[in-house]
């Protein structure tokens, strides 16, 4: 009893292009076990860089917007300090105007 398969009807040569899918995959390399196998180390590890990622753009994210509202309010304050000495001295105006009635 033999325990070899037949050769393939085609056999590329050396000039010839070969397009890989996960059907050729699974014939070279054991079945679809394998292509089973590939995707699913495949998904794990795009699923723990991803992890790594996001805890990575966080912070930064965090450390970006903070440094976005610290430079707008220091831009802030001085307009903030001009309205309210603009509404302190309106209420003064009013308050000396009302007294005087």
């Amino acid at each position: 009893m033999s325990t070899t398969s037949a050769p393939p009807r085609f056999v590329p040569t050396l000039t010839d292009v070969v397009a890989h899918s996960h059907s050729q995959y699974a014939v070279f390399h054991g079945g679809s076990a394998a292509v089973d196998h590939a995707t699913a180390n495949e998904e794990q590890i795009t699923k723990r860089i991803m992890q790594r990622i996001d805890v990575v753009l966080e912070r930064r994210l965090r450390e970006a917007v903070g440094k976005v509202i610290l430079e707008h309010t220091h831009e802030l304050v001085p307009r903030l300090r001009e309205e309210i000495e603009a509404l302190v001295k309106e209420s003064i105006v009013q308050a000396l105007e009302q007294e005087r009635v």
